[in-house]
């Protein structure tokens, strides 16, 4: 019999691999731009505003402090927004991989429209979200609390503490357009697996017999020897 397995799972490793890299260019942003007040709560960021040499001194390092705790709070709701939706797209992808791994005879077509419809989605959603996203961190930078930063920041020769897009922005947008690239291939694949899957599904019920031999036990109302045995009739 010939077996046809589902055919995007190299497709959707690589959608995984997307999602993975989104989650930690959103990350990698935070802890980049966090500057020496680490990240509001989210984590150790790139400098320790109490280690040994520290360039900020008295009133300014107080200063580059409030600035620093104000700007990771401001830039929170993106970092959590962008970490939970490719978390979710990621483990949704994930599920999608397993639950196909399945032969498209054995396959349900119920899940490849729902792969389908997901696929669409996910395309369209994450088009969408890395323009939310360019949008956010372009309000945040526009602010008071960023220009003021940076000018603290740019006194003591850290100029690429700027409110510019940082590169690991960029890579986030870069990272969530692929992914939508690969979704709206996906969705292309998976139109074209339900087609397959039911030509094939509706070629084996056709060579499916209607119905099965079955034996019905016939007992002899003799009493001879012969006829004490049971007699096995087709029927």
């Amino acid at each position: 019999m010939l077996f046809c397995f589902y055919p995007p799972g190299v497709l959707r490793f690589t959608e995984i691999g997307t999602n993975l890299l989104v989650l930690i260019c959103v990350a990698a942003s935070q802890a980049v731009s966090s500057g020496y007040a680490g990240m509001g709560g989210l984590g150790a960021g790139g400098f320790s505003i109490d280690s040994a040499y520290s360039p900020f001194q008295g009133t300014e390092l107080q200063q580059v402090r409030d600035l620093d705790i104000q700007y990771s709070q401001m830039r929170a709701p993106g970092v959590y927004g962008g970490v939970s939706f490719s978390l979710t797209l990621f483990v949704l992808t994930l599920f999608l991989l397993v639950a196909g791994a399945k032969s498209l005879y054995q396959i349900s077509l119920k899940f490849l429209i729902a792969e389908f419809v997901m696929d669409v989605l996910a395309c369209v959603i994450y088009i969408v979200a890395v323009g939310l996203y360019l949008h956010f961190v372009n309000q945040v930078n526009s602010t008071d609390v960023c220009k003021k930063r940076e000018l603290v920041y740019a006194r003591q020769g850290y100029t690429w503490m700027s409110c510019n897009v940082q590169g690991s922005d960029a890579a986030v947008a870069l990272f969530g357009l692929i992914s939508s690239c690969l979704y709206g291939a996906g969705a292309v694949l998976c139109a074209l697996t339900i087609k397959k899957a039911r030509v094939l599904q509706r070629g084996r019920n056709r060579h499916r017999p209607q119905s099965q031999p079955s034996f019905k036990w016939i007992n002899s109302h003799h009493h001879d020897a012969e006829a004490d045995r049971p007699v096995a009739t087709l029927v």
